[in-house]
């Protein structure tokens, strides 16, 4: 199928969260994030896709005005961009976009997502499935819900409200005080008889207190699920001795963002599985490259995103999907928004997402209030 990028649009996409998302490396109070909206035709025919560029300061170096800027830069080189896009010339549009987005890859990825998005309307089938023409697909995900930090009693009242609405998997965020850490964590157990967890440190521990805490979940019987991220993001030696220690499969993610870094956590045995990020990898077709490749060398997956909304989150899912389901679905940054841009793209029942398989992401936008 040959294409041609007419326009690529941007704005802002700055969304308040219900409460303040704080991990062991900062806090954020709105979603930090760009709407990428691109059109495309051939053959006479046109379509409009969408795109989120989601940045997560001080986890990305990008933030909304570098964005802004980079998209306006490589709009006027893409712009009347023609080539083969199709799942087998894919490598086409990635290298046209890496050149495009050197040194940008939350700008990159929603430009991409925008265009994907509106290539796949164009040959009327979900995204996922032009991904992965062949492959056998996974749609419907149970999720995690995310327990920013804060005080005890403020995440023991979060826990229990979700928990109302049916979740049974916390992703804690850790990382600052082992005790305080560990503390919440009892509570929640011992209020919340029927819940598993998930720990994620966002890079805040040295190896000794992530082991320190792997120690402390054993003796409190708790149902552990993963532990992500527990060190530094360039630190192998202290990830490696985390894996090395821990009971439960450690994930990385500030430590994988291209394939070079996932070369270097399968050599280093720092992790026994990756979080695939669409916005952290520069892309869909990074991230799924990536998990491929983390799937032949037996790793298991986590499937995130960057406190995105639907849209992000539905570009995370089609992933998640092309790649016939990951080990932990972690899609849950749509429900902590206190406000919706977007309609469509999943329908969802508690922590249940299936994708619509409608055309693309099949996400539109609706009017913010």
């Amino acid at each position: 199928m040959r294409v041609r990028i007419e326009r690529l649009d941007r704005r802002p996409l700055i969304l308040p969260l219900r409460v303040p998302f704080v991990i062991a490396s900062g806090e954020v109070a709105t979603t930090r994030a760009v709407e990428i909206a691109s059109t495309v035709s051939s053959e006479g025919v046109t379509r409009h896709g969408l795109g989120e560029a989601a940045a997560l300061p001080p986890v990305t170096d990008e933030d909304v005005d570098d964005i802004v800027k980079k998209v306006d830069e490589a709009a006027r080189f893409l712009r009347a961009a023609e080539g083969d896009i199709a799942p087998e010339h894919a490598k086409t549009l990635m290298f046209a976009l890496d050149r495009a987005f050197d040194g940008a890859p939350i700008a990159r990825a929603g430009v991409e997502v925008a265009i994907l998005d509106a290539v796949a309307r164009l040959a009327n089938v979900p995204l996922y499935q032009w991904l992965r023409p062949a492959a056998a697909h996974q749609t419907s995900f149970l999720t995690d819900i995310t327990l920013s930090i804060g005080a005890i009693d403020a995440m023991l009242a979060e826990a229990r409200s979700w928990h109302a609405l049916g979740f049974r998997c916390f992703k804690v965020k850790v990382g600052r005080d082992v005790d305080h850490d560990m503390r919440a964590l009892e509570a929640i157990a011992k209020s919340l008889f029927d819940v598993t967890f998930r720990i994620d440190a966002n890079a805040g521990f040295s190896s000794r207190d992530a082991i320190t805490m792997l120690e402390a979940t054993k003796r409190l019987s708790l149902r552990l699920e993963c532990f992500e991220q527990p060190c530094a993001a360039a630190n192998l030696d202290a990830m490696a001795e985390v894996t090395r220690a821990s009971h439960v499969p450690v994930i990385a993610d500030e430590s994988v963002r291209t394939m070079a870094d996932f070369d270097a956590i399968v050599s280093a045995n720092a992790a026994h599985g990756i979080n695939l990020k669409i916005t952290k990898m520069g892309g869909a077709l990074h991230a799924l490259r990536i998990g491929v490749a983390a799937r032949a060398a037996g790793l298991k997956l986590m499937m995130g995103g960057m406190v995105e909304s639907r849209l992000g989150m539905t570009g995370a899912a089609h992933v998640a999907a092309a790649l016939g389901g990951v080990d932990f679905a972690d899609l849950d940054t749509a429900f902590l928004l206190a406000e919706e841009g977007h309609e469509g793209g999943y329908t969802h029942e508690g922590p249940r997402i299936t994708l619509t398989g409608g055309p693309g992401l099949d996400v539109s936008r609706r009017t913010l209030t």
